[in-house]
């Protein structure tokens, strides 16, 4: 039987939260790495937006964005009930509000920004987190689920811009939550080395 297939950039958040969730599925997939300064036609074919993840089904349908690829993944096996933790407003939080003052802090040659004040405000949307977190060791509860992972690879990232800085500041519960998930097999799987695919 035929199996999906995902073209993918290992560092990429988007991407990285797609196969979080493919992974714990236990979905079946082709993994197809691309270079994203050259991306494969037949990747721009399925989805011509030209942004990774994108999910290419057996039987045609494409799903190329990261949030759908996770839900139709977990809708159909979810051993660890990941859809329990489905906070979308978490969600729409963390790829509005929060991807917007990463990037400006992150790349701030980019965007013309101030780095420091968007590095401030993107702190002050994680202290909403670590007030959840100070209360339960995932965003939703006792166990990780979707939200978690959603929302891990960008925090990794903000982390990860000065994480002499980062690890400074008072947010020991998203501390604690991004390290555990950091530890975890799931984490290292999911971020296994490919060589690029090439057709």
């Amino acid at each position: 039987m035929a199996e999906p297939v995902l073209y993918s950039f290992r560092r990429c958040p988007y991407a990285m939260r797609a196969r979080l969730a493919l992974l714990v599925g236990e979905t079946a997939f082709e993994l197809r790495e691309v270079k994203l300064s050259a991306k494969p036609a037949a990747m721009i074919a399925a989805s011509p937006k030209g942004t990774v993840p994108v999910l290419v089904l057996p039987d045609g349908p494409v799903i190329d964005e990261s949030i759908d690829i996770m839900r139709w993944a977990l809708g159909r096996h979810d051993p660890e009930h990941w859809l329990d933790g489905d906070d979308t407003a978490l969600i729409e939080a963390n790829d509005g509000p929060f991807k917007h003052h990463l990037d400006r802090y992150k790349y701030p040659e980019r965007h013309d920004s101030d780095p420091v004040a968007h590095r401030a405000a993107a702190l002050g949307l994680l202290a909403a987190l670590d007030d959840r977190l100070s209360r339960q060791p995932y965003l939703c509860g006792a166990t990780r689920s979707l939200t978690d992972a959603a929302l891990m690879p960008f925090v990794r990232q903000f982390a990860a811009t000065d994480r002499a800085w980062f690890d400074g500041q008072p947010v020991p519960g998203v501390q604690r939550w991004l390290e555990a998930q950091l530890a975890s097999p799931l984490f290292d799987r999911a971020m296994a080395r490919h060589e690029v695919w090439r057709p």
